[in-house]
C-alpha cells in the first residue's frame, strides 16, 4: 500500500484504522458479554440449586424443631400430670387416714362401751357360778337335813 498523499486521506486512513480497531474491540466486548452471560446463567442456575437445598434444609430444621418441641410439651405435660396425681394420691391417703382414724376410733369407743358390760359379766360370771352353786349346796343341805330328820322319826 501506498501512503496517503494528502492530510485528508491521512485522516482518512487513520479513522478506517480506528474504525477497525473499534470493531474489533466490539467484536470481543460481545464474546465476552456472551461468555458473561452464560456465567451469569450458570451463577443463577447454581444459586437456584443452592436454594432449594437451602429451603429442603430449612423446611427439614423446622420440622425437626417441631417435633423436638411437641415432644418437650409432652414431657412437662406428663411430668405436671405425674406430680398431680401423686399430690392427689397424697391428698386422699391423708384425707382417708384421717377419716379412718376418726370413725375408727368412734368404732373402737362404741366396741368398747359395748364389750365392757361383758368384761364387767365376765368377773360376776364366778359369782353367779358361786351362788348358784351356794344355793345348790344350801338346797341339798336342807333336802338331806329333812329326809335325815323324816327317816329318823
Amino acid at each position: 500500500m501506498t501512503q496517503p498523499s494528502t492530510t485528508r486521506e491521512a485522516l482518512i486512513v487513520e479513522a478506517l484504522g480506528e474504525a477497525a480497531k473499534l470493531i474489533r474491540q466490539v467484536e470481543a466486548l460481545v464474546l465476552a458479554l456472551d461468555q458473561s452471560r452464560q456465567a451469569l446463567a450458570d451463577a443463577h442456575s447454581g444459586l437456584q440449586d443452592q436454594l432449594a437445598a437451602f429451603e429442603s434444609q430449612v423446611a427439614a430444621l423446622t420440622e425437626k424443631s417441631k417435633v423436638q418441641a411437641v415432644k418437650h410439651i409432652l414431657a412437662r405435660t406428663d411430668e405436671a400430670a405425674r406430680r398431680s396425681v401423686e399430690l392427689q394420691a397424697r391428698a386422699m391417703a391423708d384425707a382417708a387416714r384421717v377419716a379412718f382414724s376418726d370413725e375408727f376410733g368412734a368404732t373402737l369407743q362404741r366396741l368398747q362401751a359395748s364389750i365392757q358390760p361383758l368384761a364387767e359379766q365376765k368377773g360376776r360370771r364366778w359369782e353367779l357360778w358361786l351362788t348358784h352353786a351356794a344355793a345348790a349346796a344350801t338346797a341339798s343341805a336342807v333336802t338331806w337335813t329333812f329326809a335325815l330328820t323324816l327317816w329318823t322319826r
